[in-house]
């Protein structure tokens, strides 16, 4: 049985929902979340229908970074990842346009700082595509293996994961979100 629009995301098999909304700005055959859309690792999602479930909206301009204090936000709404230019995020029109990290249209926050592995961007600082940025949620969320499962097929997915593992696993281990501030800084100065 499914659930309709207006009831809240939950897990499903114990599992965090993992949501893409496509904005349809890449090209569909080289796009990781219509890839992770169609190895079933991801469900489709609209903006306005996951934020209302009030889902963790993985947003690169929010100020607190992920965090396990996210946990069990993200274990009742889910994590969203909108697949667009995210340079653009703020004009998809669903994200808050003001400085709340948490509103009635889901928690914002951006991921910490990591190094990107895709071909587009190798090597440059929290550029990454769809496909890291949910593997990247999922890994300081708690399930590791999950993380590395959503990266296979992905050119550059399982050097993320090594690249980034010392950032990763010291991330993880923060409890909220000025932790992860301060290992930021450790790691990257600042």
């Amino acid at each position: 049985m499914r659930s309709s629009p207006s009831t809240p995301n939950r897990r499903r098999n114990g599992r965090l929902r993992l949501l893409v909304a496509l904005a349809g700005e890449d090209h569909p055959k080289v796009c990781t979340g219509r890839r992770l859309l169609r190895w079933g690792r991801v469900e489709r999602t609209g903006l306005a229908e996951a934020t209302r479930g009030g889902a963790v909206v993985l947003d690169p301009h929010a100020r607190s970074p992920l965090s396990g204090a996210d946990r069990a936000a993200a274990a009742r709404g889910g994590i969203l990842v909108v697949d667009c230019s995210w340079n653009r995020l703020a004009e998809r029109g669903g994200l808050p346009h003001d400085d709340r990290e948490e509103t009635t249209r889901g928690i914002r926050r951006r991921l910490p700082f990591l190094i990107a592995t895709n071909p587009q961007h190798y090597g440059r600082l929290a550029e990454l595509n769809t496909a890291e940025a949910l593997g990247a949620a999922v890994y300081l969320l708690d399930d590791v293996e999950r993380a590395g499962r959503l990266l296979e097929g992905f050119r550059g997915g399982p050097e993320f994961l090594h690249v980034n593992r010392t950032r990763l696993e010291r991330y993880r281990a923060c409890a909220g979100p000025d932790e992860v501030t301060a290992a930021e800084r450790a790691l990257f100065g600042g």
